[in-house]
């Protein structure tokens, strides 16, 4: 609907307020020319045995069937998802099959295998329950990371930067894959093919790839941090590929690996791979693939990964998810079926 509503006299108002009157203005005549332009598309996910897996900080977990997630346009506000405690944020957001398992390593290194049928399901807005009562935690020991799906290999980001690789014949439930005090617990894992490389980041936008098979049986390290960094995530990814990178404030791009070259081997210093205050989440994404995005107040937002523009080079990013006093807490990737 359009109202012909004369402009009033702006000569007394602040200029940063006319030009973001004007900033709005061009805004909303872009937005309804493209919806003159083109017809809007509306998806219907039919039923399916894939399931959002969402849990806290202090570890209450859900699962809700991914078709009850409506695909919105990229930089939508998303709907309100897990329902946690005031203090207990979001963690993490991981897409499974309910008929297949989860490989849960906590920051001992040990292994549990966790049939997703398991974690009680509940709707999209709706409580958690503690992942404790599924498996046999000792006192100080957390969900470091979760695997969902499966591949020859599974590499571990360690806190004093290590990178690990295991075969997954060694994910059997109740093992330990390392010593965490030589080398750190875990900070993020990742499925590898064992032929492709591996993409570690931090969280000031900063990253390193090289090929897996360059590191060996004992581990190495992965990256040479800058002081304050903190680690943050590692992903597989070949050459031809891209990898999503969200920061804390909603903005996102996806950088392709062609223009980003691979270092000869690991433990070098990082390149920056966007423009970012505070990258919080950086994996391997196909443009056929769905973004799922959820914030510290437990918003959800799922959108099409072919809405960000694909880049080579170094950039700030677009917005994917609109925050209001609010920060992006995790993102995953959902492969998705023709």
């Amino acid at each position: 609907m359009r109202f012909n509503v004369e402009r009033p006299d702006l000569t007394e108002v602040p200029p940063l307020i006319v030009q973001y009157i004007s900033y709005l203005e061009e805004e909303l005549s872009r937005i309804g020319a493209k919806q003159n332009d083109e017809p809007t598309k509306v998806f219907h996910e039919p039923p399916s045995t894939i399931n959002v897996i969402t849990a806290s900080n202090k570890g209450l977990v859900k699962r809700t069937p991914r078709h009850f997630y409506s695909r919105q346009k990229r930089g939508g506000m998303g709907v309100f998802d897990l329902d946690s405690p005031e203090g207990d944020a979001p963690d993490f957001v991981v897409v499974g099959d309910q008929e297949e398992e989860a490989v849960v390593i906590s920051n001992f290194a040990r292994v549990f295998r966790l049939p997703i049928a398991t974690i009680q399901e509940a709707e999209v807005r709706a409580k958690g329950h503690p992942i404790r009562d599924l498996m046999a935690f000792h006192e100080k020991e957390y969900v470091a990371g979760v695997l969902t799906g499966s591949d020859n290999y599974v590499a571990i980001l360690t806190e004093k930067a290590f990178v690990i690789t295991r075969n997954r014949h060694y994910l059997k439930n109740g093992a330990i894959l390392y010593d965490v005090h030589q080398t750190g617990a875990p900070v993020a894992v990742c499925w590898s093919n064992g032929q492709d490389h591996l993409f570690v980041s931090t969280q000031q936008g900063k990253a390193i790839r090289f090929g897996v098979k360059q590191v060996p049986n004992r581990g190495c390290l992965a990256i040479r941090r800058e002081s304050g960094d903190e680690l943050l995530s590692i992903t597989a990814v070949s050459e031809d590929e891209g990898v999503l990178l969200v920061g804390a404030d909603g903005k996102g791009t996806i950088r392709r690996m062609s223009g980003f070259r691979a270092n000869k081997a690991p433990g070098a210093g990082g390149k920056t791979a966007m423009n970012c205050e505070t990258l919080v989440g950086a994996m391997k994404v196909g443009e056929a693939d769905d973004v799922f995005m959820i914030s510290k107040l437990g918003k959800m937002i799922r959108f099409s990964a072919a809405d960000i523009p694909a880049k080579e080079g170094v950039v700030q990013g677009v917005v994917c998810m609109q925050l209001r006093a609010d920060e992006v807490a995790a993102v995953a990737v959902s492969e998705m079926s023709d």
